[in-house]
């Protein structure tokens, strides 16, 4: 499958953006999908992950509460709805596809993730 995250830019701290991942191909609604983020000079960390159906959702505790990741499997897409944003929010933010089951102690491994999007860029002002 091919991803393509989409939906980034320069927000001002308190402000919202919805990021987009569009997936190419017939398989896309077998995926358990993953958002996560990069800041200059941290490690890439998981943000958020929801599985095939969309019944299930996990949070990064930083998230929690602002973010909401959501999919539309009709669209071959998946969502993050990002609210109340703050200057720590700036990375470049990355979607991310898994065959393997989601689960709480693993979704937010990297390594984990069989596909990648190319990344947007999140800049929150302060």
């Amino acid at each position: 499958v091919q991803l393509q995250a989409f939906g980034g830019g320069l927000v001002q701290a308190g402000g919202s953006l919805r990021l987009s991942c569009a997936a190419s191909g017939r398989a896309f609604s077998t995926y358990n999908m993953g958002w996560f983020r990069q800041a200059p000079g941290k490690e890439r960390e998981g943000v958020a992950a929801i599985s095939w159906s969309g019944s299930i959702t996990y949070y990064a505790d930083s998230v929690k509460g602002r973010f909401t990741i959501s999919r539309d499997n009709t669209k071959n897409t998946v969502y993050l709805q990002m609210n109340s944003l703050k200057p720590e929010d700036t990375a470049v933010y990355y979607c991310a596809a898994k065959t393997r089951v989601l689960i709480g102690s693993s979704w937010y491994s990297a390594h984990e993730y069989d596909y990648w999007g190319q990344g947007t860029q999140v800049t929150v002002s302060s």
